[in-house]
């Protein structure tokens, strides 16, 4: 039997389609759908591209940094997340917004060496030649420093015994910069390869310790009551929730996940590499040996203090960036002038995500926030009209246990009550 894969990246789209509708039998409909979907600049970004796979997009509002207000463009396709993130930034507006720290985006690569048996004499041999190197790797790529960018030092790291990382600082301007620092690794190491060195490997690092962004807020505690608890109550078990993330990491995952629902719909929006950052940001929430939660919260006075460290290397040009029409839409939505402002936007975002997510649990659960929508998706997952979705989560807040088989059965009440029937 012919193997249909063979020589499958060589076919045009459509001849994709439909051979991949003849080995797993579509239907007219799921054709049709792939054909609605598909998309001419997706198809030059992807290998073997058979379609576009579309995740909902909404906005952020209330969000307030060093005094500038934003709207920020958030794509995900998990429920709350947005209306966390607008939440907890109106909570914080209302007591004077974020505060940032100005940060450039500095990104590591790394030249690793082999077979070093004297590391000092080695890092001394490369020390008097750090211009050299510097200059080798900007020569690489030199429209990095024309943006007022580039390789700026050199450092070495002992990995283990024989074992030497050679280590480029590199000034990435308004760019992700992931090309770029590969390719000027790469330049390096061809150099040292000649210097009769083993080069195991040239590659960027995405753990970007030199592009490290905070946010911080302060809340009156009188601004966190609850219909249960009070102000100060609600601040101080924030507070607890958060030391709790310094000690466990099994409540750090969680904790930092929840920071990364927001980061990351905005990292896609803007069409930065999510996986990198997400990468990189729990690297860095285990850099001292123990992972913990990246945000801290603390209560002073009549005060709720929250601080959220993490690497943001982010770009507002290169890659993606620039052949994505929604991505240059979305930086025109809030207003980007610079890779800092936006890191410092990102950041802002993920601990309003974070301040939403711990008053929910100091109050009245996670749950609670999270019905409506989820009540929402179950009903479109079920065959819910759109006309129908309203009155049937409406049905649904009614019912004492809610599931599949109880929303199809509201559902189908709900449709013999209408006059119409199905809308």
């Amino acid at each position: 039997m012919e193997d249909w894969q063979h020589g499958f990246y060589k076919l045009k789209r459509a001849k994709r389609q439909q051979l991949i509708a003849q080995q797993f039998d579509l239907s007219k409909k799921q054709e049709e759908l792939l054909d609605t979907q598909q998309d001419p600049i997706n198809e030059q970004m992807v290998e073997n591209y058979l379609t576009s796979f579309h995740l909902p997009q909404g906005l952020a509002v209330n969000l307030v940094v060093d005094h500038q207000s934003y709207v920020v463009p958030m794509v995900t396709e998990e429920p709350s997340v947005i209306a966390a993130a607008s939440n907890g930034a109106k909570l914080v507006a209302a007591n004077g917004g974020f505060k940032v720290s100005q940060s450039r985006a500095m990104r590591t690569g790394q030249i690793v060496l082999t077979g070093i048996s004297d590391f000092n004499k080695t890092s001394e041999w490369l020390t008097q030649r750090e211009n050299q190197i510097l200059s080798i790797a900007n020569q690489a790529k030199p429209s990095m420093q024309r943006h007022g960018g580039g390789a700026t030092k050199v450092t070495m790291r002992l990995l283990k015994n024989g074992w030497l990382s050679v280590d480029l600082l590199i000034d990435t301007a308004a760019a992700m910069g992931a090309n770029t620092i590969n390719t000027m690794c790469e330049a390096v190491g061809e150099w040292l390869t000649t210097q009769h060195f083993h080069v195991l490997t040239a590659i960027l690092s995405n753990l970007a310790t030199d592009s490290l962004q905070t946010a911080s807020c302060t809340i009156d505690v009188a601004d966190l009551a609850s219909t249960t608890s009070s102000g100060p109550e609600v601040a101080q078990k924030i507070a607890q929730l958060s030391d709790l993330a310094q000690l466990d990491p099994y409540r750090a995952t969680t904790h930092n996940k929840g920071i990364m629902n927001g980061i990351d719909a905005v990292l896609i929006a803007t069409g930065n590499d999510w996986r990198a950052i997400e990468s990189g940001a729990h690297a860095y929430a285990a850099s001292d040996g123990n992972y913990k939660g990246l945000s801290t919260w603390s209560v002073a006075g009549t005060k709720l203090i929250g601080s959220l460290t993490l690497p943001l290397p982010v770009g507002i040009v290169g890659g993606s960036i620039d052949i994505v029409g929604l991505v240059q839409l979305n930086q025109q939505i809030m207003k980007i002038k610079s890779a800092q402002q936006l890191a410092q936007i990102i950041a802002s975002i993920g601990l309003a995500q974070n301040l939403a997510a711990m008053k929910a649990l100091a109050t009245d659960g996670i749950q609670a926030g999270h019905m409506q929508l989820q009540y929402r998706a179950l009903a479109l997952s079920i065959g819910a009209t759109t006309a129908e979705i309203e009155t049937l989560i409406a049905k649904l807040n009614q019912l004492p246990h809610v599931d599949r088989q109880s929303a199809r059965t509201a559902l189908k009440q709900l449709r013999k009550e209408s006059p119409h029937g199905k809308n």
